[in-house]
């Protein structure tokens, strides 16, 4: 466990260290810089500015001093926001994203294992059917649709939420749901063609053979085998939903990370945007380290030192 953990960790390091990279010159590859501006801006003062965020160095000068910041864990200051740190800017955002994030990744769960096991035990049934069109409907609609439809019919038109702005708990309820809807979708057929398969298997037909109750057989036997596919999207939908909350947060005014990261791309906030894309990357590695060791938990069968390196 140990020396599979290390070698994790270093391939982490590696993969920031190319993305950081990669990052840095296509920042400096892209036409335009942060201080550009509808009104020009005098040249003495544009001088300042770049001698004051190193812009005025020469380009190795740059990248050594940017990875040596990354590595005392320092993503600099902002470039548009005065006097505001990259890390700080993250701390605040982060917090509404991530909350909104685990309310959506909770739901999306529990409402596609539960919809994948009425369809299941119910294959070629009006449920089944009922269920898969559902998840069609869900993996077809995009969330920016499910989000301006849930602002207009339950916000304006029935006027039960709020249709901007996180004031209350309930005001989590319709982007919760906008950002659900997809991955609720995906698991629901993962859970139902993966639960079909476990159903027809011989150690099911001997359990029913010796007269276990169907209860029994579904939560202990059928379901832990069913559910190590959902699992494996778990890791990535996880980082999906907390990073991929850009265009929902936008729709329902909160103040998260997609807000910051959009404007930073307006703005040419250098720093910024390589601040919020290194942390991305980071959650969506964490979240894939935790799907590797959940793997375990869930099968012990399954070594962890014998599944493919991601």
């Amino acid at each position: 466990m140990i020396r599979y953990l290390l070698k994790k960790l270093l391939y982490m390091v590696v993969s920031l260290f190319v993305l950081a990279s990669a990052t840095f010159f296509l920042m400096k590859i892209i036409p335009g810089n942060p201080f550009m501006s509808e009104k020009e801006i005098p040249k003495a003062i544009r001088a300042m500015l770049e001698a004051k965020y190193g812009l005025d160095k020469p380009l190795w000068s740059q990248y050594l001093t940017y990875i040596n910041n990354l590595i005392h864990l320092d993503l600099g200051m902002s470039m548009k926001q005065q006097y505001t740190t990259v890390s700080s800017i993250i701390g605040t955002g982060f917090l509404y994203s991530l909350q909104l994030g685990i309310f959506a990744i909770i739901l999306s769960v529990t409402a596609g294992i539960v919809l994948g096991i009425i369809a299941a035990l119910n294959h070629r049934k009006f449920l089944d059917t009922f269920t898969i069109f559902l998840a069609v409907l869900g993996v077809s609609i995009p969330n920016f649709v499910v989000a301006s439809g849930l602002q207009y019919f339950l916000g304006v038109k029935l006027r039960w939420f709020d249709v901007a702005g996180l004031n209350d708990i309930t005001d989590y309820v319709m982007p919760t749901i906008a950002l659900a809807v997809l991955p609720a979708a995906f698991i629901a057929r993962l859970t139902r063609s993966s639960m079909l398969e476990v159903l027809t298997a011989d150690y099911i037909k001997t359990a029913r053979a010796k007269g276990m109750s169907g209860r029994i057989i579904l939560y202990r036997h059928a379901l832990r085998n069913a559910i190590l596919p959902v699992v494996t999207y778990i890791g990535p939908m996880t980082a999906n939903i907390i990073t991929g909350s850009v265009i929902v947060e936008q729709i329902f005014g909160i103040g998260g990370l997609g807000k910051f990261f959009v404007n930073s791309i307006t703005n040419r906030d250098y720093t910024l945007i390589m601040g919020l894309t290194l942390f991305y990357a980071v959650i969506l590695m964490l979240a894939r380290f935790a799907t590797d060791i959940a793997y375990a938990f869930i099968d012990p069968r399954i070594k962890l030192n014998s599944r493919k390196e991601g």
